[in-house]
Parts: structure tokens; sequence; C-alpha cells
């Protein structure tokens, strides 16, 4: 069975797109992490989950 762990960003009302995706991009390519979820709200922030997968080392005999 495949497990994830989470990672949170949040980005306020006045950040510019390019910013949010320059973000993303970083932590995509140096942290391995993959989109999860976006949430815009109201006020205009968003919340992006972001995850990986954690690779667990089997025990051999």
């Amino acid at each position: 069975m495949l497990e994830y762990e989470y990672q949170e960003l949040r980005f306020p009302r006045g950040t510019s797109r390019s910013t949010a995706r320059q973000a993303l991009t970083d932590h995509a390519e140096y942290g391995r992490w993959e989109l999860a979820r976006v949430r815009v709200y109201l006020d205009g922030s968003r919340r992006v989950t972001l995850r990986r997968k954690i690779i667990r080392q089997m025990r051999t005999l």
C-alpha cells in the first residue's frame, strides 16, 4: 500500500500567479512533491496541498 507525506502551502491574496507557479515548480523539481489539491477562498487566498510518496525499504533475510 502506498503511503504519502503531505505539505501545505498558503498563498495570500496579493500573490501573483507567476510567483505561486515558481514556488510550486521548485517544490516539485527539488523535493519531488506533486500537486494534490488547490483550494481558492473567497478572499482570494489559496491553500495548496502537495504530496509525495514515502518509500520504505523492505527488510530481507
